[in-house]
C-alpha cells in the first residue's frame, strides 16, 4: 500500500474516534456540572463520561501506534507534524503567574527545596534514556526510563505532602487560588508526563523504539524537560513570597 503512494505523507483513514471523544468530553462536562449541583444522575453521567473518554483515548492512540510501528506510515515527513505539534503545545502552556504576598506560606527550604532537585534529576534520567536509544542500548534505555518514572512518582508524593502541610487552602483569598492553581496545574502536568513516560518505557521494553524511529519518546522527553523548567517558577515564587512576607 505504501509503495503505491507517490508522496511520503499519511492520509488517515476515516475514524469514529474524534466524534466519540467529543461526546465523551461533553458527557463528562455535563455530568460534572450536575454532580457539583447535586442533580440526580450527575455522578453516574460523570463516571460514564470519564470511562467512555478514557476508552476512546486508548483505542485512538492504539490506532496511531499501529499506524506508526506496524504499518510504517510515519515517514520522516509525517514525523515532522507530531514533532512541531509537540513544540507548539509546550510553548502554548507557558504563562505568567505570579502570586501576591499575603497569608501564611510554605517554607521554601523544606519540601519545595527537596522536591526541585528530585524532579530535575528525572530530566537527567530521561536524557540518559534518549542517549541510550540513540546508541541502540535497549536495556539501558529501559533502566533509565524506570529511573525517570520512579523519581517522578516520588516528586508527586512529595507534592501531596506539601499540600497536606500547607498553611492555606485554595479558598484563602487570591493567594490560595493562585498558588494552588499554579502548583496544582504543574502537578497535573507531572502526572500526565509520568503516564507518557510509562507508555514509552513499555514500548521500549517491547522493542518499538529504534534509533531512527522514536518520535513518541522525543515528544515525551521534550514535555518532561518543559515540566522540569516550569517547576522552578513556583519554587522561586514561594521563596520571594516568603522573603517579602
Amino acid at each position: 500500500m505504501i509503495e503505491s503512494q507517490r508522496h511520503s505523507y499519511h492520509l488517515v483513514d476515516p475514524s469514529p474516534w474524534p466524534i466519540l471523544v467529543s461526546l465523551g468530553a461533553l458527557a463528562t462536562t455535563v455530568g460534572g456540572v450536575m454532580y457539583m449541583h447535586s442533580f440526580q444522575g450527575g455522578a453516574t453521567l460523570l463516571s460514564l463520561g470519564l470511562i467512555f473518554l478514557l476508552y476512546t483515548m486508548f483505542v485512538w492512540w492504539r490506532d496511531v501506534l499501529r499506524e506508526s510501528t506496524l504499518e510504517g506510515h510515519h515517514t520522516k515527513a509525517v514525523q515532522l507534524g507530531p514533532r512541531y505539534g509537540s513544540i507548539l503545545f509546550i510553548v502554548s502552556e507557558i504563562g505568567d503567574i505570579w502570586p501576591p504576598k499575603g497569608i501564611g506560606v510554605l517554607d521554601p527550604w523544606k519540601i519545595p527545596l527537596l522536591n526541585t532537585p528530585i524532579l530535575s534529576s528525572s530530566g537527567e534520567a530521561v536524557t540518559w534514556a534518549h542517549h541510550a536509544i540513540l546508541a541502540g542500548k535497549e536495556k539501558r534505555a529501559v533502566y533509565a526510563l524506570v529511573t525517570t518514572v520512579s523519581l517522578a512518582l516520588v516528586s508527586t508524593g512529595f507534592q501531596g505532602m506539601e499540600y497536606y502541610q500547607a498553611p492555606s487552602t485554595i479558598s484563602d483569598s487570591i493567594y490560595g487560588s493562585t498558588f494552588f492553581l499554579a502548583t496544582g496545574f504543574h502537578g497535573f502536568h507531572v502526572i500526565i508526563g509520568t503516564l507518557f513516560l510509562i507508555v514509552c518505557g513499555i514500548r521500549q521494553y517491547l522493542g518499538h523504539l529504534t534509533k531512527k524511529h522514536h518520535i513518541g519518546f522525543e515528544a515525551a522527553a521534550w514535555y518532561w524537560h518543559f515540566v522540569d523548567v516550569v517547576r522552578l517558577f513556583p519554587f522561586v515564587s514561594i521563596m520571594v513570597l516568603c522573603w517579602w512576607s
